[in-house]
């Protein structure tokens, strides 16, 4: 955002901040969410690259497309052992799964 939209919005008594700051989220949680985006992004461009849809990556991980589409989006209820099996599941190496996660 830039400064002078900033100021505006203090102004009328807004309170400007980062979404850690929203949420009240520690450290270790904000790098957690950090680390599930990370896969998740890793996650829709190696499906994409491949040229599958969310339904072929549901039937290749046994599971749903609406699935797909909530690990794609970084759903909190996905979990990070899904991501990564999904992920090796596209043949990702663990060193591309490693890049992923160097945040």
């Amino acid at each position: 955002m830039n400064k002078a939209k900033q100021k505006r919005l203090e102004k009328l008594g807004w309170k400007v901040g980062s979404a850690d700051e929203f949420l009240e989220l520690n450290p270790q949680e904000s790098t957690y969410v950090e680390l599930k985006l990370a896969l998740s992004r890793t996650l829709q461009e190696r499906r994409r690259r491949k040229r599958l849809t969310q339904e072929q990556l549901a039937r290749l991980i046994k599971s749903s497309q609406s699935r797909v589409a909530k690990m794609e989006a970084g759903d909190p209820t996905v979990s990070i052992d899904l991501l990564v099996r999904s992920l090796l599941a596209l043949g990702a190496p663990s060193k591309s799964l490693a890049r992923s996660l160097s945040i």
